[in-house]
C-alpha cells in the first residue's frame, strides 16, 4: 500500500456521496463483479467464476502487500463497492527524475456509471494523489476500443500522447 495516500475520504458526486478507500481481501467478491461487468475485460477472462477466486486473492494480496501500489475503491453510503482502480507509483529517471503514478483498472458499476464517480476518482487521483506521491505524471493506457473512455479522459485533460504495446509472456496471455 502506498502509506501517503490519506484514506477514506469522502467524495461528492453528482450521484451522491461516494468513500473512497483502500480495497483489502474482503473485497475480493466485489472486484471481481467490478472486473466482470466490464464486457472488454469479460471477453479477457474475467467472468467472477468461482474456479477463478485462488488466482485473484493471490494477486489482491500480492498488490496490497507492495508498497508502490494502492488498490482504492469508492463504496456507497450503504457500504456497497461501486467503482475500483489500482494505483502504482513509479520512480523514475525521465523527465529529470519525475516520479509517475499509474493508474489502472478502473472500473464503475454499469449500474453507477455517468454519475460523476469515476470523474471524482480521477479528479481525486490527479488533484490529491499524485501531489502527495511526488509525481510529476499521471499516466494510464486504455484500450483501443475503449473509444467512451477515451472522450471520458480527455475531457479530464489527458492526453493521447503515446501508443502503448503489451507482449503476453504467460500461458494465460488471454488474460491481458
Amino acid at each position: 500500500m502506498i502509506a501517503s495516500l490519506a484514506l477514506p475520504v469522502p467524495l461528492e458526486t453528482p450521484g451522491g456521496a461516494v468513500t473512497l478507500r483502500r480495497a483489502d481481501v474482503e473485497d475480493l467478491d466485489a472486484l471481481m463483479r467490478l472486473l466482470a461487468d466490464d464486457a472488454i475485460s469479460a471477453s479477457r477472462g474475467d467472468q467472477a467464476d468461482e474456479s477463478d477466486t485462488a488466482a485473484y486473492r493471490a494477486g489482491l494480496v500480492e498488490t496490497l502487500a507492495d508498497a508502490s501500489n494502492d488498490l482504492v475503491v469508492a463504496v456507497g453510503p450503504d457500504g456497497v463497492v461501486i467503482a475500483m482502480m489500482q494505483l502504482t507509483r513509479i520512480p523514475g529517471l525521465s523527465r529529470r527524475g519525475a516520479t509517475r503514478l499509474l493508474v489502472e483498472a478502473v472500473r464503475v458499476s454499469s449500474a453507477r456509471r455517468s454519475s460523476g464517480i469515476g470523474s471524482a476518482l480521477m479528479r481525486w487521483t490527479t488533484d490529491v494523489a499524485a501531489p502527495a506521491l511526488g509525481a510529476a505524471l499521471v499516466q494510464l493506457t486504455s484500450d483501443e476500443a475503449r473509444t467512451d473512455a477515451h472522450r471520458f479522459y480527455e475531457r479530464l485533460g489527458f492526453v493521447g500522447s503515446h501508443r502503448g504495446f503489451k507482449y503476453a509472456v504467460r500461458e494465460r496471455a488471454d488474460a491481458l
